[in-house]
């Protein structure tokens, strides 16, 4: 049963509460960075950096959305409003104007040189006004979001947009009742309808898909002028999740598809492939001239994201004519209960041409099964001295943690919560953190958790097709370690009496990063499972955190010349270069915190051994469960389209004996790797095995 709004607000309020307590941090810190999770999470904004203003002025700023140049030339601007009563509160349209009217004060305020330069230069306040000020002549348009737990007055419909000094300015609320809907919605994102009247009429469609069929299918042509403007009322959201971190890994605007709107723009259909899209569900009129596309809702462009960003990219240059751009899409419609197994499929069929990595469609790529599997097997040893232990809690789709939760009752919530502490649940993009700091990555970490999960999509994507047993119990609890690592430093550098607040999340990455860095410069690694056995870092460790962070802190406060705005210089290689290059006094006591190389791989090896033989018996019990039948009617699917061999034939034979015969673990893994292949080919048998 979903929990109602009361208990949610409950719920969110202790977790904002326990992060602020365990990082050392106020409560309206916590709260911004638990809150600007669900933004990211939504597609609103691809990154939320903090920064806090408050002027007796009537002028407040708590975040931004990153560089615009990075986000389509459209500034984000965050301001929180945190009710610190347990009470479910009500936003009413009085406080929403005065909120608003304290963040528009500030962009406008940050145009004015003789306002930032009476700003301390040190503050982050400075940073975000100057970069408003050096990118104003580009930005194409402004979002301003108000984020709060509290409920917004039903006799408020909203707030018109307006514009500064020709730039179009638009106003969104994210309150508690919207944060709850999209918590337990069970979406990776909010719902959302695009009505094409809205954006010039409707589309003449073609349906490509036979009556019988279990699926819907269409062909339709679109208006270049009127995909960029859905693209422009949406933005990244339009994006499938997974489709926007490959695009962030591979920069924005194709070369080519710009020559060709620019130069070329009748050319435009002739030679380019077209987007291929997903729905839940579409509107439809018939009319005289045959079937009409009225609206779609949960619009996701699973390919062509390039083609989409190109063309919106053209839409304020007057130079070219957008009227003659025409996109093909073919656009699947995919019912939600369906959509987390069927849109990363065809987002990987549909982008096989660009190689990407199966590990860019992400949640039920076979690596965070696996780690979803282990989290829910293994205990961490207690760190309190009692015999009470607990799990981590690995939280491969938005949503686990709550919708587990959400099905028992009271009583049985209190067990889960022992069995797994919420401190103890990691995302996808949490573990891309703590993993990506000890890659050498801090810059890559600085910028933010949609552009960091790409590159570790990649990397993981990668390793796991060529070594897919190194991801085994001990990477598990090393993964963990390593979370520790991370939230042991969070807390560390707030106490720090050099830390004047500001740059927390750049400095923690980058002093894990450097620490990594002089270990492995040494020919050694952190005992990670040291720190999985105690749950915690050890005093040693911590001393060698501590001298690194402030350290690190130095070179990230003070960029170089012509650049002013700290978090922009530590999301930069040159910052992590500087960084690489600092001669740290490292206490003596690191070295007992070490493990050779040596035994490092020794240790590795026998982590490796050991899973191979686990895929084998999990292998062995999944053949054996699918019953002789399955393998009977694969091994005939097989012959039929000529694809087994004389070897495959006789693996499933072996299988097909069941229960007369029970195959090898080494017979029962080659078996699953024929079933696999046979799926790349088509094969729609035994999916529940795989």
């Amino acid at each position: 049963m979903a929990i109602d709004i009361a208990e949610y607000h409950e719920e969110l309020f202790q977790e904002i509460h326990s992060r602020a307590d365990a990082e050392g941090r106020f409560a309206e810190d916590a709260f911004f960075d638990v809150l600007s999770e669900s933004l990211t999470d939504a597609g609103e904004i691809e990154t939320a950096d903090r920064v806090h203003y408050v002027s007796p002025r009537g002028i407040r700023v708590d975040g931004y959305g990153g560089d615009p140049v990075n986000s389509d030339a459209v500034l984000s601007l965050i301001i929180t409003d945190f009710n610190q009563s347990l009470d479910v509160e009500t936003l009413t349209a009085t406080n929403l104007n005065a909120t608003f009217k304290r963040l528009f004060n500030f962009l406008d305020r940050s145009l004015d040189e003789a306002y930032r330069n009476s700003l301390e230069e040190s503050a982050p306040v400075f940073g975000l006004a100057d970069l408003i000020a050096s990118r104003w002549s580009s930005i194409s348009r402004v979002r301003l979001f108000l984020v709060t737990n509290r409920v917004l007055s039903s006799r408020v419909d909203g707030r018109e947009g307006g514009e500064l000094r020709g730039i179009p300015i638009t106003y969104s609320v994210w309150d508690l009742g919207r944060l709850h809907r999209f918590a337990t919605s069970g979406h990776e994102r909010e719902d959302y309808m695009v009505e094409l009247n809205e954006f010039g009429a409707p589309l003449p469609v073609l349906p490509a898909h036979m009556q019988e069929a279990d699926y819907e299918s269409y062909l339709a042509v679109f208006p270049g002028r009127q995909l960029a403007m859905i693209y422009d009322r949406w933005g990244p959201r339009l994006l499938e999740q997974n489709v926007r971190v490959f695009l962030q890994a591979r920069g924005n605007v194709n070369r080519g598809l710009r020559n060709t709107i620019t130069n070329n723009p009748e050319m435009f259909f002739a030679y380019n492939n077209g987007i291929t899209a997903t729905a839940e569900s579409i509107e439809t009129d018939e009319s005289p001239n045959g079937l009409l596309l009225t609206g779609m809702r949960n619009f996701q462009i699973v390919n062509g994201g390039q083609t989409t960003a190109s063309i919106h990219a053209a839409l304020r240059n007057e130079e070219v004519d957008l009227d003659k751009v025409f996109v093909q899409m073919k656009l699947s419609i995919v019912n939600s209960d369906r959509a987390t197994e069927v849109v990363p499929k065809i987002s990987e069929y549909a982008n096989t041409q660009n190689r990407v990595s199966a590990a860019d469609f992400f949640s039920n790529h076979p690596f965070h099964i696996r780690i979803e599997g282990f989290s829910r097997r293994l205990f961490a040893p207690s760190k309190d001295g009692t015999f009470r232990q607990s799990k981590w809690f690995y939280e491969r789709a938005r949503g686990q943690y709550q919708d587990a939760r959400g099905r028992l009752s009271r009583a049985e919530r209190r067990k889960f919560d022992l069995e797994y502490p919420k401190p103890q649940m990691f995302t996808k993009t949490d573990l891309a953190k703590f993993l990506n700091v000890w890659r050498d990555k801090p810059d890559v970490v600085s910028k933010g958790a949609q552009k960091n999960f790409a590159d570790f999509a990649s990397f993981v994507g990668g390793e796991w097709n060529r070594h897919p047993n190194d991801f085994n119990e001990m990477y598990y609890r090393e993964a963990v370690a390593k979370a520790i690592v991370f939230r042991s430093v969070e807390r560390l550098v707030s106490e720090q009496p050099w830390y004047q607040g500001g740059y927390r999340a750049n400095v923690v990455a980058y002093a894990i990063s450097k620490l990594a860095h002089d270990v492995a410069q040494r020919g050694g690694s952190i005992n990670f499972e040291r720190v999985w056995r105690a749950q915690n870092i050890s005093p040693g460790l911590r001393d060698a955190l501590v001298v690194g962070a402030k350290a690190v802190h130095d070179v990230i406060v003070n960029p170089p010349d012509g650049m002013r705005n700290v978090t922009e210089w530590a999301k930069q290689q040159a910052c992590w270069h500087r960084v690489m290059g600092l001669q740290v006094s490292w206490p003596d006591a690191l070295d007992t915190e070490l493990v050779s190389s040596f035994e490092k791989g020794e240790e590795k090896r026998a982590a490796v051994k050991d899973q191979r033989m686990l895929n084998g018996i999990e292998a062995q019990m999944v053949v054996v469960q699918a019953g002789s039948a399955l393998w009977n009617d694969v091994k005939a699917w097989g012959m039929s389209k000529g694809l087994l061999s004389a070897t495959d034939q006789g693996i499933l034979d072996v299988a097909i004996s069941i229960p007369d015969k029970v195959p090898s673990e080494k017979q029962s893994v080659r078996t699953i790797e024929i079933l696999q292949r046979l799926h790349e080919e088509g094969c729609q048998l035994g999916t529940e095995v795989i």
